[in-house]
Order: C-alpha cells, then structure tokens, then sequence
C-alpha cells in the first residue's frame, strides 16, 4: 500500500499536477488607476509602492496599473478595459475618478472597487482614505519651531475639504508652538504641476517665506526650497534621504498596509464596502525622519504629540478653535466631528489665503 501511495505522489509530480491548494489557487486580478506618473515622486508613486508591497506580501495576488489616468469620463474606458481582461479589483487612487468608479461600479456587481479620498459607495464600492491631518499637524508642530521669519509658505492643489483639512491641520500644530507665524497659501489648481508648484514656491520665497510645505504630487516646491537655501516640508512619501537638510520632516502614506488588509478580506470572503479612514495607530500614515538640522528639543515635543495621538490622548481638532476671521469654530472641550472635517470648508487662524468656491 506504501509503495503505492509513493507511486502515485512520483506520477502526480511528472505529470504536472500538485497537491498544493496554493499552486493551483487562481490569482487575484488587482488594477490600480493613477492621476499621475508613477514614479512622480509624490501621490501615484506612493500608492505604487504600496501596490509593490501588496505584490511581494500576497502570493496570490496579480497587479496591473495604469498611470496618468484623465480624471472625469475617460477613466471609465480603462475601468471598463480591465475588467474585460479579467480584473476583478480595481483601485481608484485620485478623488476625480469617484463619479466613474461609482457608474461602471453598478453595471459590474461582482467587482470589488475601493475609491481613494471619495465619499460615493455601493455594495461592491467602499472608500479609503487616513487621517493625515495628524501628521500634517505634526509636521506644523516643526515648521513653527523651526520658522525665524515667521512666514510658511503652503503649495495646495485644490480647494477641498481634504487639502483645506491639511492646511488648518497644519496650521494648528504650527500656532500650537509660534504664535506670531502665519501659513500663506497660493492654489495651484493641479494635483501634479511641477511648473505651477515651483513657480508659487518661489513667490513665497521672494516674500520672505524661510519654510515651504507642499500638497501637491511632485517635489518640484522642495527643489526651489534647496535651490534659495531655506526648509521645506515634504508630503507623500519620506523623501529625507534625498534632501536631508532641506526638508524637515514628510507626511508620509503607507498605502500598502491598507492594500493588504483589503485583499486579505477579499481572499477570505469577508470584505465588505465601507468608508476607510485609519489613524496613525494604524501604520497607514505617518512623520518621516527628521532633517539633519532638526534639534533634539524639537524631535523630543513633536514625538511626545505624536504618541499622545496614536494612544488617542491628543485630538489635533480639540477646541478652542477660531477661524481666520476670530469666530468660535469648535468650543473648548469639543472636537470637530468627523463629517465636519470630512466638508471642512473654512481656513483655521493664522492662514492667509481663501479658499475658491
């Protein structure tokens, strides 16, 4: 019976079969949209290091991608194309795919979607999306400390409750520690634009700006920064190796960590849509390393907050909070609620700027 039993195993392996559930387990197609390159060195490069890291971590997982994807209606065609092909997770990773995502989404049930930074969902389309306002809190908490001329300049993209939250985020940290510094921003209507952003970082810096912090996808605003020898603040990705004594910290993603998780529910049946938004408990953003000239004091306050909101002692949106205007936004001992924040549409004290309708 033995010699039988081996026989048959010998017979098996000659002819190709296996008895691994995990050599014969069909993939899992995943495609991923981005709005830009990528290896923009921003936004789409981030989300394809998460894509890479969801590859090297789940065996059983395919990956596809398709970068500088028109937001709107084009982006339904390339939806549509690799589903054809056999996909049966797609990834939006920009906010203008939303509406496209959320058509093709009702004419294929069977396809999961996971829209990044939108609020539209069905049944088989949830959305994602991290608290990086923590971080961009965190980050303020630095450039305040940091600042000499009292002047920050904030590079943002587009007017919408997800920069505008960065902005005051940010700006909070930054009056948390400097009262007297104020964050100007100029809009550059873009997510990637490296003209426009270099063109408005330097406007700042020809008015006094000693600090430039960015939210839009290329690091064309942190090259300016080092080029007239003053900080600047990354976004996106850790990029501290590449400009250690330019840049003081990066609010960084660490999409991969969100990817996983999803498909791991997918692989087990348990996904369900739902509106994603981790902290930094969770690992999905976090602070990068701190630039070379940093101060020990410096790191030391800003790593204190940052524990305090990951054990969720500290809440960035915690009043008293006044608009730009000295109206009572958040009263002491609240906190801006969550839908609040996810439709912030007012610049926090300290900004100057506004914000186009």
């Amino acid at each position: 019976m033995k010699r039988l039993v081996v026989f048959l195993l010998v017979l098996g392996v000659l002819l190709g079969y296996s008895y691994s559930s995990n050599a014969k387990e069909k993939k899992i197609k995943v495609a991923f949209l981005y709005v830009g390159p990528h290896n923009d060195g921003g936004w789409s490069q981030a989300h394809d290091e998460g894509r890479i890291y969801l590859q090297k971590h789940l065996p059983y997982v395919e990956t596809s991608y398709s970068e500088s994807v028109p937001e709107g209606a084009p982006c339904e065609k390339v939806i549509r194309d690799y589903i054809h092909n056999g996909y049966t997770v797609i990834f939006g990773t920009s906010f203008g795919f939303m509406d496209s995502m959320y058509n093709v989404a009702k004419d294929y049930p069977n396809v999961i979607f996971e829209h990044c930074s939108g609020y539209k969902t069905r049944k088989n389309m949830g959305t994602y999306f991290g608290r990086m306002y923590q971080a961009d809190y965190l980050a303020g908490l630095v450039a305040g400390m940091m600042t000499k001329s009292n002047y920050i300049g904030f590079v943002a993209p587009f007017p919408i409750p997800e920069v505008v939250r960065e902005i005051d985020s940010f700006t909070i940290g930054v009056r948390e520690v400097n009262k007297k510094a104020t964050v100007h921003v100029i809009w550059t209507n873009s997510w990637f634009n490296p003209a426009k952003e270099r063109s408005a970082a330097e406007t700042f810096i020809a008015n006094g700006a000693d600090i430039i912090a960015s939210g839009c996808d290329s690091p064309a605003s942190i090259e300016a920064a080092k080029k007239a020898g003053i900080y600047a603040i990354a976004y996106d990705r850790d990029i501290h190796n590449k400009f250690p004594k330019t840049v003081l910290t990066s609010r960084a993603w660490n999409w991969g960590v969100f990817y996983v998780k999803v498909l791991k529910e997918i692989h087990n049946g348990t996904w369900k849509a739902t509106q994603y938004w981790g902290g930094m408990e969770t690992g999905i953003v976090k602070l990068g390393k701190f630039g070379d000239t940093v101060p020990q004091k410096v790191k030391e306050y800003v790593l204190k907050r940052e524990r305090e909101i990951k054990e969720g002692k500290f809440k960035v949106f915690a009043g008293p909070i006044y608009d730009q205007h000295g109206k009572l936004m958040v009263k002491k001992g609240q906190e801006l609620p969550d839908k609040d924040k996810l439709s912030l549409q007012w610049f926090v004290e300290g900004v100057v700027g506004s914000i186009p309708h």
